[in-house]
C-alpha cells in the first residue's frame, strides 16, 4: 500500500484560522470551504489519493464543543467504514490540542485521523494552512500512519493527541509535545513515523446525551481553596493543576480532601512538562498526601488533557476504578516504543 495507490481520504472542515478570511468589520473569520481549502494546496496530485470533502462546521476553534466532537467522530467513522483510509480534520489551533485527544477516545479503528490547522490565516504573507493541509493529507493516506489514533499534524510534525500541546500565540512553530517529542515528520513529501506509542488511548463510548461539567482549578501562589471549594459546588468532576510535582498549599489541603469524597479529583501539574510524582514529597500538600487522601495522579497528563479524559470517562458513566485504570494507562511513563527508523518510513 503506498500513497500512490487509489486510497481515499476524507477531509473534514471545521472552520478556524486556515479557513478565514478579512471581515468589513475589521479583522478575519472563517468563511473558507473544504474544496476553497484544497484549492490553495501546492502539489496536492502528488497525493494521488480521492479526497472526499465535507463542510462539517464553520466555527472558530475556541467555539467547539463536545457535542461537535461526539459528531463528528459518528461521521468520520461512517468515512472510514465506506472505504477511506484515513480522515483529517481542518480546525481553528486554538483547541487542536484538545480536539485531536477527544477524537484520540472517541475512535477505535486503525487507520490515521489528522487534525491539523494554521497559526497564519490565507490574507497573511507565508499563510502555513497549505502547507499543513498538505503535510495531514500525506499522514492520512500513510500506511505508517495506522495504529497511532489521532494525530496533530502541523509545521511538518507529527504528534501524539495525547503529548501535544500549544506553547506559543502567533508561531508556526507553536505545537510542541514536552516529554516526548513529535513522533515524526513530514519530509520531502514523505511521512517518517520512527517513535510509536506502545498502548493506544482507552476507546470510550459516551452518551451525548450525558450533562457533564468538570472544573479545572489552577493553584496559584497564596492560594486557600475558596474558589476551588465555591466550583465544586457546581462540577461532576475537577482536576488540580498543582505546583511543580503535583503540590498545594496546606491550607487547600482538607478543602481538597472533601472534594475527593463526593466526586472525583485528578492531581496534574501545571508546570508544562514531567510528570505527577508518587512518593518524592512527604509533607502536607505533598503528591504523597493528596494521593493518599483519594486524589487520582494524571501521571504525564496535562491538566488539559487531564479535563478530556474525565469529561469523556464521566460522560461513559465510568465509575471510580474505571478512572483510576484509565488515568493509570493515560498518564503511564512507559509508552513510548522507539523501532527500527526503516520499519517507519513512508516512501
Amino acid at each position: 500500500m503506498t500513497e500512490s495507490g487509489s486510497s481515499s481520504v476524507a477531509v473534514f472542515a471545521l472552520g478556524g484560522t486556515i479557513a478565514m478570511t478579512r471581515t468589513s468589520g475589521g479583522g478575519v473569520s472563517p468563511a473558507l470551504s473544504a474544496a476553497d481549502l484544497l484549492t490553495a494546496v501546492p502539489d496536492l496530485s502528488d497525493v494521488q489519493a480521492e479526497l472526499r470533502v465535507h463542510d462539517f462546521r464553520n466555527k472558530p476553534g475556541a467555539s467547539l464543543n463536545f457535542s461537535d466532537l461526539f459528531e463528528l467522530a459518528g461521521a468520520i467513522d461512517n468515512a472510514l467504514s465506506d472505504g477511506c483510509v484515513g480522515a483529517v480534520v481542518t480546525q481553528g489551533t486554538d483547541t487542536i490540542d484538545e480536539v485531536a485527544y477527544v477524537l484520540d477516545l472517541l475512535l477505535s479503528g486503525d487507520p490515521p485521523v489528522a487534525v491539523t490547522g494554521a497559526m497564519r490565516n490565507p490574507t497573511m504573507a507565508s499563510a502555513d494552512g497549505p502547507a499543513n493541509l498538505l503535510g495531514a493529507i500525506r499522514v492520512a493516506a500513510s500506511p505508517y500512519a495506522r495504529e497511532l489514533g489521532c494525530l496533530v499534524v502541523i509545521n511538518d510534525q507529527v504528534h501524539a493527541a495525547r503529548w501535544v500541546r500549544k506553547a506559543h500565540t502567533g508561531s508556526t512553530a507553536a505545537f510542541v509535545s514536552p516529554d516526548h517529542g513529535p513522533l515524526g515528520h513530514v519530509v520531502e513529501g514523505r511521512v517518517h513515523i520512527p517513535v510509536r506509542i506502545r498502548l493506544r488511548s482507552p476507546v470510550l463510548n459516551p452518551d451525548p446525551s450525558r450533562r457533564v461539567r468538570v472544573g479545572l482549578a489552577t493553584i496559584a501562589f497564596g492560594d486557600d481553596g475558596t474558589t476551588i471549594g465555591a466550583m465544586a459546588e457546581h462540577v461532576d468532576g475537577l482536576v488540580v493543576a498543582a505546583f511543580g510535582a503535583g503540590h498545594v498549599p496546606d491550607i487547600v489541603v482538607p478543602v481538597l480532601s472533601k472534594i475527593a469524597k463526593r466526586i472525583p479529583v485528578m492531581l496534574a501539574s501545571r508546570t508544562g512538562a514531567g510528570p505527577v510524582h508518587q512518593v518524592t514529597y512527604g509533607f502536607p500538600g505533598s503528591e504523597r498526601d493528596l494521593l493518599a487522601r483519594g486524589l487520582i495522579s494524571a501521571g504525564y497528563l496535562d491538566p488539559l488533557k487531564a479535563r478530556i479524559l474525565l469529561h469523556v470517562l464521566l460522560a461513559s458513566g465510568a465509575d471510580d476504578v474505571r478512572i483510576r485504570e484509565a488515568f493509570a494507562a493515560a498518564g503511564d511513563t512507559s509508552e513510548l516504543d522507539v523501532c527500527d527508523e526503516s520499519e517507519g518510513i513512508d516512501g
